[in-house]
């Protein structure tokens, strides 16, 4: 059954208009009023909805039956990703999504080859969001994943954390599997660098600040290969695949 995301109050029986670039999917799609949907807000839970209407740019759909279903996991990631260069970061943060992030922070980094500021900057986070947005469709779940802005690297680590730091470095002495099994579920902020990783300064920096640094094993991986590995890792040991 299509799922969308629809950011407005669903109530039982009330007809609410869809996004326009909803409205323009279904179009694609050739969906018929009477057709079945499933949205959702992105505040948890879904609901089962018939659709009205459909037109190239306006689309509306009548909400039959709230349902709580959720799918996130039983701990919290903030994934505080070092900018990588061209689409990457889509790739990273539409495949962090399915794999369950709580939230992502992009993090301007000395080895970042991309450099976004003013207008730019909120382009790519407009952006950012929208992949967010779509995955979340794709994957089922109903709490969108937080995206917070754009920050150095080091103004981040100044900033107060309730949560451990992992730093994700071919420095670390331990695995982040021996220490996921030792310490179990817990919420967390992983650091992973851009190409190239971050620098001495910065990973000096993350340390001091009191991330624990560890690797993903014996072989460098890429930067939109880190996040994801340590991701799928962390749901294999704590039970949240």
């Amino acid at each position: 059954m299509p799922r969308f995301y629809c950011p407005q109050p669903l109530v039982v029986g009330a007809a609410v208009a869809l996004p326009e670039a909803v409205a323009h999917h279904l179009h694609v799609l050739r969906l018929q009023p009477g057709e079945a949907l499933v949205l959702f807000n992105g505040e948890g839970g879904q609901a089962r909805a018939t659709l009205l209407e459909v037109a190239k740019r306006r689309a509306s759909a009548q909400v039959e039956a709230l349902e709580d279903v959720e799918a996130e996991l039983p701990y919290a990631v903030t994934l505080a990703q070092g900018l990588p260069e061209g689409s990457k970061m889509d790739w990273i943060i539409e495949k962090a999504v399915e794999l369950g992030v709580a939230a992502v922070q992009p993090l301007a980094a000395q080895r970042s080859v991309v450099r976004l500021s003013g207008e730019r900057a909120e382009k790519r986070q407009a952006h950012w969001q929208g992949v967010i947005e779509a995955a979340s469709e794709q994957c089922g779940r109903n709490r969108l994943a937080r995206l917070h802005p754009l920050q150095e690297v080091g103004r981040w680590l100044a900033a107060p954390c309730p949560t451990a730091r992992i730093l994700l470095s071919p420095r670390g002495e331990r695995s982040l599997a021996a220490w996921a099994r030792e310490n179990g579920p817990q919420d967390l902020s992983l650091m992973v660098g851009p190409e190239g990783g971050f620098s001495r300064e910065e990973e000096d920096a993350a340390i001091a600040a009191g991330a624990l640094a560890l690797t993903v094993g014996p072989r460098v991986l890429r930067t939109e290969t880190a996040a994801l590995a340590a991701l799928a890792m962390l749901g294999g040991l704590w039970d949240g695949m």
